[in-house]
């Protein structure tokens, strides 16, 4: 996963509630830095999910996640947090994420702290089961890749 290929960045400051005892971001955190990232990615494109559900189009859930921790976020750093589309299925789409340590003064290119592909699936917002990402939804979002 290459971040000069990223889609969607998204800013991202490291606070203490994002950290452990030692200063460092906490493993879990790093997937909420990516819900965020995908968020922020679809109300780019004009989707708001609070919208979509309350109109009965359905909701994205994850339904899988892979990540891969390279080094740590600490606090006070400033994150850039992407998103790729990588995979558009009838009921799915794959996401590429990265975190990466925004430069600093002196610094060449962001440095890669976790990088991950989210898998999420597409549910009817009534009773949860897997249907069909709507048509008009696919083309906007293949759209973007």
């Amino acid at each position: 996963m290459n971040a000069t290929h990223a889609d969607f960045s998204w800013p991202v400051r490291v606070y203490w509630e994002d950290t452990d005892a030692g200063g460092i971001v906490f493993y879990a955190n790093y997937l909420k830095f990516f819900e965020r990232a995908r968020t922020e990615w679809l109300r780019s494109l004009g989707l708001e999910q609070q919208r979509l559900r309350e109109q009965g189009a359905g909701m994205f859930v994850v339904t899988h996640s892979d990540l891969r921790y390279l080094r740590p976020a600490r606090l006070d750093d400033l994150l850039w947090v992407t998103a790729r589309l990588l995979e558009a299925g009838r009921a799915s789409l794959t996401i590429a994420q990265q975190v990466l340590l925004a430069p600093t003064e002196g610094d060449a290119a962001p440095a890669l702290l976790c990088e991950g592909r989210i898998r999420v699936g597409w549910v009817n917002t009534e009773d949860l089961r897997p249907q069909r990402i709507p048509a008009h939804l696919l083309t906007l979002l293949a759209g973007n890749r």
